[in-house]
């Protein structure tokens, strides 16, 4: 980016032999005599503002907390149940009223076997971790889309000043053709040139600034509060020296997509397993008292309920479970393949653009720079026509926006290519049954 400013630094010389004009603004704004110094917003600045605000990151964590609800949920026990049953009463005879009746109290406790609670556990604790891997990719997509819409910030914020530039540049020429217009040395179709120029270059300043504007907005928004200082200018200057060593191979392991996948196969397991576990049928037990109004007496009972897997025996949510289970298990399996061809693209994607990058801010735009320095320069002294410098001051604004837009793209491959490889976070310990 350095590289940039000094382009728009000397796109400020003169156009013609009176040409003397002041400063553009070709670099953040800043006072010279400025004793305080202005606060940068960093990118980091901007995701930790994100991350803590983005609707989200809270859709998310309120997604960890069902989770661990759930998660003690399955630990409990079921319920135990209280029967009160009376007998032998309203009737006719010698059960007209309550005379004969024969009440019954019971306490029954389900006992279940199989396993269903462990793998009810088991189930909930793949949820959880599921939870828990869906805030992470929440937290990772935040990061990417506040990278890129501060990304867009200061690139369009450069393509504002590199405007205003060509504005000054315009009218400069237009000054410039005036004068030899003036002096008989040019024809007034110079000047009329110079004019529409001069307001091309007006309106690509009002929508270059409009952009600008919109893309901070953009960013505000999406930190969900006013951005306080200005943006780092020199966040798009960082480029990557060339590299001849061989190409690294993508892997999928560890990143969080792949992680994700595995943690829906873990879930698919667990649901395997309860599906086995509820074959086994529940038994009901526990003792009673039923008292006999007739002769006053009080007798125990036991009471034991066993269902009999008649018309459901559990085989066809074994049978789900398990297709749901190879359906993960394949969905794994293509996560990878498409997690490692992502990564490959990404990384070829981030070498053209610090190419295309280092080109652009290397010689192209030195070439650029040199060739409208020298229309300028023969412009002045005659031997140059307008055409001439009109096509080279062209081609040094077209050169400046090209080397933003590089740069920008650079630093958003760069940024989807972080996404691809993000790790996954280390599991947390399981809680106690």
């Amino acid at each position: 980016m350095h590289r940039i400013i000094a382009a728009l630094l000397a796109a400020t010389s003169c156009v013609s032999a009176a040409h003397a004009q002041s400063p553009v603004a070709s670099a953040p704004p800043a006072r010279a005599d400025q004793t305080t110094p202005i606060a940068v917003y960093a990118l980091e600045d901007a995701i930790g503002a994100a991350g803590g605000s983005a609707p989200s990151v809270e859709a998310a964590e309120a997604g960890i907390h069902a989770a661990q609800a759930g998660r003690r949920i399955a630990g409990l026990r079921p319920n135990p149940t209280v029967d009160t049953m009376v007998e032998n009463v309203v009737g006719s005879g010698p059960y007209k009223g309550f005379n004969s009746a024969e009440t019954t109290v019971s306490f029954a406790v389900p006992i279940e076997l199989g396993g269903k609670r462990s793998a009810r556990i088991a189930v909930a604790d793949a949820q959880t971790r599921r939870a828990l891997l869906t805030a992470a990719i929440t937290q990772a997509d935040v990061r990417l889309q506040v990278t890129q819409l501060y990304v867009d910030a200061v690139a369009t914020k450069w393509r504002a000043f590199t405007a205003r530039d060509q504005l000054s540049i315009a009218n400069d020429a237009f000054s410039a053709a005036r004068v030899r217009v003036q002096a008989g040395r040019a024809s007034p179709i110079e000047e009329q040139r110079a004019d529409v120029a001069r307001l091309n270059a007006q309106a690509g300043v009002d929508r270059a600034q409009r952009l600008a504007d919109a893309a901070r907005i953009n960013l505000e928004r999406r930190l969900g509060q006013p951005i306080v200082g200005v943006l780092d200018m020199n966040a798009l200057d960082k480029i990557p020296a060339v590299s001849y060593g061989p190409a690294t191979t993508a892997e999928a392991s560890g990143t969080l997509a792949l992680a994700a996948a595995d943690a829906d196969l873990a879930y698919a397991d667990a649901g395997v397993r309860l599906a086995k576990s509820q074959r086994v049928p529940d038994v009901t037990l526990g003792p009673g008292l039923r008292r006999l109004e007739a002769t006053g007496d009080t007798a125990a009972l036991f009471t034991l309920s066993i269902p009999i897997p008649v018309f459901n025996s559990g085989r066809a949510a074994v049978d789900q479970a398990s297709a749901l289970r190879s359906q993960a298990e394949a969905r794994r399996r293509v996560t990878a393949l498409d997690i490692e061809q992502a990564i490959t693209d990404a990384q070829a994607e981030v070498d053209n653009a610090a190419t295309a990058a280092r080109n652009a801010n290397g010689p192209a735009l030195a070439a650029a720079q040199e060739a409208a320095r020298i229309a300028r320069i023969g412009y002045r002294e005659g031997k140059f026509g307008q055409l001439e410098l009109l096509d080279a001051e062209r081609t040094l604004a077209d050169t400046r926006i090209a080397a933003i837009d590089a740069l920008a793209t650079y630093h958003n491959a760069k940024a989807r290519l972080e996404r691809l490889t993000t790790p996954a976070p280390a599991p947390a310990p399981e809680q106690g049954n």
